[in-house]
């Protein structure tokens, strides 16, 4: 059977991308991140969904914190969405690129010809790493630096999600029956969703334009 390594924060997103994965028939290996986040509640949320869908093997990475983000210093504070099209505090300093560099090694431990992440750059926050331009660089970096690169057999980096909006994301997540109800969005990480941040903020445009009720407890 044929593998891929998904890449899986426990968020709407990278939830929907391992729903397209196991339809597009692959035996999958869920790889999360521990990076000092402080919405450390995300990687609960992979658990269960690794846990719904009777995944065996789920690999969590604990990583050093560099700081940076507001994700990550808790002398930031997460803001409230503004808009503005700059890229925001919330951006952590080379995060896929440090993530898709595991999973390409990961990828070649467990034989996997395939990485699935959910970057999108429609309804997105700005950050310069979930842009098509950025995945285009980085598979060649694949290509040029791992073992099956360079024998011909590259791993492909797969972006089911790159070109869709947040709504489209949802309707492709209840079309596949991925369990949106055990995700998390807010940067905030606390018991119930802020619903001002960012990533609350879109989550919750995407489900009022996808005509579906989220089913999260929001604060706000």
């Amino acid at each position: 059977m044929k593998k891929a390594v998904v890449l899986l924060s426990g968020g709407l997103d990278s939830t929907t991308c391992l729903s397209v994965a196991l339809k597009d028939g692959y035996e999958v290996y869920p790889l999360s991140f521990d990076y000092g986040q402080r919405h450390y509640k995300e990687l609960d949320s992979a658990k269960k969904v690794v846990k719904y869908y009777n995944i065996k093997t789920h690999k969590i990475v604990k990583m050093g914190n560099v700081g940076g983000s507001a994700l990550t210093d808790a002398d930031v504070d997460v803001p409230d969405y503004k808009g503005t099209g700059e890229i925001p505090v919330t951006y952590v300093p080379a995060r896929n690129i440090v993530f898709l560099s595991y999973a390409a090694g990961y990828a070649e431990v467990v034989d996997a010809e395939a990485i699935y992440i959910g970057v999108n750059s429609v309804d997105y926050s700005g950050y310069p790493d979930c842009r098509p331009e950025f995945i285009e660089a980085f598979e060649k970096v694949i290509k040029v630096g791992t073992k099956r690169g360079v024998e011909g057999n590259a791993i492909k980096i797969v972006t089911p999600l790159i070109n869709l909006s947040k709504a489209e994301i949802i309707k492709l997540a209840y079309e596949n029956n991925a369990p949106l109800h055990l995700t998390t969005s807010c940067y905030r990480g606390e018991e119930k969703a802020c619903g001002v941040c960012d990533s609350c903020v879109l989550r919750l445009k995407g489900f009022k334009e996808a005509g579906i009720v989220d089913t999260i407890e929001y604060m706000k």
